[in-house]
């Protein structure tokens, strides 16, 4: 769902970009009070795995693929203003490494799949929680419809986008983006409930959004065990320490077994905005990148053809994410983080929804807390695991 530059005219390009500006200072305003230590190494690997996940593009009907959009996955994981960071992060690398999603488009692409994809569907995600039964199979229920309406919301925004900036009336390209993005969907509900899952079953206490009975029933096991002593304090945070490292070198490998093993295996359809540029004949209003100079443009690596090319970017780009988001994290932590203590003993889960990502139940106010389309994008000048598909856009020019 990237939009590549061309598709919007000057105006709403601005616009978008104020917009998404405005958002994002707020966002990392409320990430710099809320980002505890414990959820520092969390934004590393979300970022990570985002990357690499977008660059699988999942087969759907009708000859389109789709890919994870990832904003509600990072929201429920660290809170949506956390998301946005992340998802801007992803963004930017994106469009500035390997000329996925256009610089000129880069805030409307912020707007879109982390602004609405994450604090929109958020918001939706939060009154779905309150609706259904405080329980494992209700919060995975939450998560599912959010994640999906994620990608509906998304597109639907850059069909409104599209349609002020005169590429594509209003009411076709609402119904088409919507209507195949409504599919899409469903792969994202499917990945985002299978990790959120993973996560809860694990490390429950670092899931932001977890229900409280789900994290009193997480802490039971802890809460039985013997009072610690003073002595104890030190070796139960080197505990603690020691399992969150363990589960984020482990997410950490999730994500690069994701950019070396299933990246090469990315569909090689349009995905959905590509499709319905195809179908309604506006795809030759793409421009090549006003930005350009990446020597990984299209997720290629110069000399090096064929599918050991884009894992090796795939590589360097996960990589670079979670060192970038790691730090920017830090960064955003320093001062007032949370040190990560032994079986979750840091505050944040059980937050409720409208209480900020980091704010757990009963806790204080210091509680921590086309070109341009990658992998699996080639209509629009983008390849399909290896394979180049640039002419289109020429011959369609």
């Amino acid at each position: 769902m990237h939009l590549p530059d061309g598709f919007l005219d000057g105006t709403t390009a601005l616009a978008t970009a104020g917009g998404s500006a405005a958002v994002l200072t707020y966002a990392v305003h409320r990430a710099n009070r809320e980002l505890g230590d414990r959820l520092v190494p969390l934004l590393g690997v979300t970022a990570a795995f985002v990357f690499a996940a977008q660059m699988v593009n999942f087969p759907v009907a009708g000859g389109t693929s789709g890919h994870l959009l990832g904003a509600l996955l990072a929201a429920v994981l660290m809170g949506p203003w956390a998301a946005v960071v992340v998802m801007t992060a992803v963004l930017g690398l994106q469009a500035i490494a390997m000329a996925d999603g256009g610089i000129t488009a880069f805030g409307a692409n912020v707007l879109n799949m982390g602004v609405v994809g994450g604090v929109l569907a958020y918001a939706v995600f939060a009154g779905a929680r309150r609706l259904l039964p405080d329980s494992r199979s209700g919060f995975l229920s939450a998560v599912a419809f959010a994640a999906w309406l994620s990608v509906v919301l998304s597109a639907g925004a850059a069909a409104l986008e599209l349609a002020w900036s005169g590429t594509v009336p209003l009411g076709i390209g609402l119904r088409a983006m919507t209507s195949v993005h409504m599919i899409i969907g469903i792969g994202e509900a499917l990945i985002t409930t299978t990790v959120v899952g993973a996560v809860l079953a694990t490390r429950p206490d670092l899931i932001a959004s977890i229900p409280p009975g789900l994290a009193a029933a997480g802490d039971a096991g802890a809460s039985q065990a013997p009072p610690q002593g003073p002595a104890d304090g030190p070796r139960a945070s080197r505990r603690g320490r020691a399992r969150l490292g363990g589960f984020v070198a482990a997410a950490l490998a999730v994500s690069l077994a994701v950019a070396v093993l299933l990246a090469p295996l990315a569909s090689q359809e349009p995905d959905g905005l590509e499709r319905v540029a195809q179908d309604q004949g506006f795809v030759s209003a793409a421009k090549e990148p006003v930005l350009n100079f990446t020597p990984f443009s299209d997720y290629e690596l110069p000399g090096i053809e064929g599918d050991l090319g884009l894992i090796l970017v795939g590589v360097a780009g996960t990589l670079a994410l979670f060192a970038g988001a790691l730090g920017l994290g830090r960064l955003l932590s320093r001062g007032h983080g949370q040190t990560a203590t032994d079986e979750g003993a840091a505050p944040g889960p059980g937050a409720k929804p409208g209480a900020g990502p980091g704010a757990a139940a009963g806790a204080g106010p210091a509680a921590g807390r086309v070109p341009g389309h990658g992998p699996g994008h080639g209509v629009l000048g983008h390849r399909h695991s290896g394979h180049d598909h640039s002419s289109a856009q020429r011959d369609a020019g």
